[in-house]
């Protein structure tokens, strides 16, 4: 599809990756964007519409589906990131992890594709990780919840195949936002995750894998998982 002329709703569009896609859809020419955040007066992007939603909150979800029914890409990207133990620690974190990235995104797509179908078919967008293909300490929650969402990617995407919707998974490593402070690491700049995916609806790719890290960590996935776990041993 292409850019120019779409209307785009950015789930998380307060901050980080978010921010770059809404200000990159505008620099593109998308006729409008919907930037949503759970508080929509932290959106400080000119020439967007505000949105409030929490997509973790059904109500929420089907009111800004209501208020925006001209969406013809939808960018899930809002998320959260905890660490601890699966083993020992409360599971209070890990049952947000999976209701935000499994739960709250497949609430979204069940929302919005028929928007986009009935709007003449369209995008969808889900901003993964490279923790959708591995784990390091502290971040089982994450990395399962990320690991859930890149198979709904998949089976979402089989399912839309004939309504003239293409769904993208976009996989990364770190990204220098507020979510990665701390982190020592090399970092992507998120404007260039936003323009890698845009670049990626244009030209219809099932997937888009930003960073030499991610590219790496797929390709271990078809060699025995030990080599790979030994560096975090």
């Amino acid at each position: 599809m292409d850019i120019a002329g779409s209307v785009a709703l950015v789930t998380g569009s307060n901050r980080g990756i978010g921010r770059r896609f809404a200000l990159q859809l505008l620099e593109r020419g998308a006729t409008k964007v919907y930037a949503t955040a759970r508080r929509p007066e932290l959106v400080d992007v000119e020439g967007v519409v505000a949105l409030p939603l929490d997509i973790t909150d059904q109500a929420s979800i089907e009111a800004a589906a209501a208020a925006a029914g001209d969406v013809t890409l939808l960018v899930n990207n809002a998320g959260i990131s905890t660490t601890g133990s699966l083993l020992t620690d409360d599971l209070t974190d890990a049952r947000r992890e999976m209701d935000t990235h499994y739960w709250g995104n497949l609430a979204m797509i069940r929302a919005f594709a028929p928007v986009i179908e009935r709007n003449g078919g369209g995008g969808i967008v889900n901003v993964l990780s490279a923790l959708s293909w591995f784990v390091y300490p502290g971040s089982g929650a994450y990395a399962a919840a990320k690991a859930a969402e890149w198979n709904l990617t998949n089976a979402v995407r089989l399912e839309l195949a004939g309504k003239g919707i293409s769904v993208q998974g976009l996989h990364l490593g770190a990204a220098d936002t507020d979510m990665m402070d701390g982190y020592e690491g090399p970092k992507v700049d998120p404007a260039d995750v936003a323009r890698a995916a845009l670049d990626g609806v244009e030209r219809g790719a099932a997937e888009v894998v930003v960073d030499e890290w991610s590219s790496a960590v797929k390709a271990s996935l078809s060699q025995d998982p030990s080599a790979f776990y030994a560096q975090f041993a």
